[in-house]
């Protein structure tokens, strides 16, 4: 399952590239436009309220749309991360969409630059007891890395 967000929108363009097969649950509709000539990459778009500017679906449907999924990875964004409230997120339907997503993951994986952990959405994403990763570039600041191990979330 992927969310919306350009480190998610490269994960599934890499997996296109790569010709896998493969099938990706995701609410965003910049993502399933991006591969939907590509003959290899299986697209469940999941409905809701359409969200003009970032192309993606928010909103009850989402909630009961992923209701009939189970899957071991959510791939999903940040806006930023503090270590009071871990991740964040500056929209609250999107933030919603990702944890109506993660309910149904086994583990999430958050997909960011690091510079995002210098700044601090206004909505918690409130991810709970899911297993977290994180998966950014190799300017991850010593101090991020810190709060995040403190928080139990590995970094890749």
């Amino acid at each position: 399952m992927v969310e919306s967000g350009s480190c998610c929108a490269l994960l599934v363009a890499q997996l296109a590239a790569e010709r896998r097969e493969v099938t990706v649950i995701t609410n965003s509709a910049f993502i399933a436009s991006s591969v939907r000539d590509d003959p290899t990459v299986r697209v469940v778009l999941i409905g809701g309220i359409y969200q003009k500017d970032s192309q993606v679906m928010v909103g009850p449907m989402v909630r009961s749309c992923v209701e009939g999924f189970y899957v071991d990875l959510l791939f999903a964004g940040t806006d930023g991360f503090s270590a009071r409230t871990g991740f964040t997120n500056s929209d609250q339907m999107r933030a919603q969409a990702v944890r109506d997503m993660a309910e149904h993951a086994e583990r999430v994986v958050v997909l960011t630059e690091s510079e995002k952990f210098g700044r601090r959405g206004t909505v918690p994403l409130a991810l709970g007891k899911k297993d977290v990763c994180v998966i950014t570039d190799p300017h991850l600041s010593d101090e991020a890395r810190g709060e995040l191990a403190a928080a139990g979330v590995t970094t890749l």
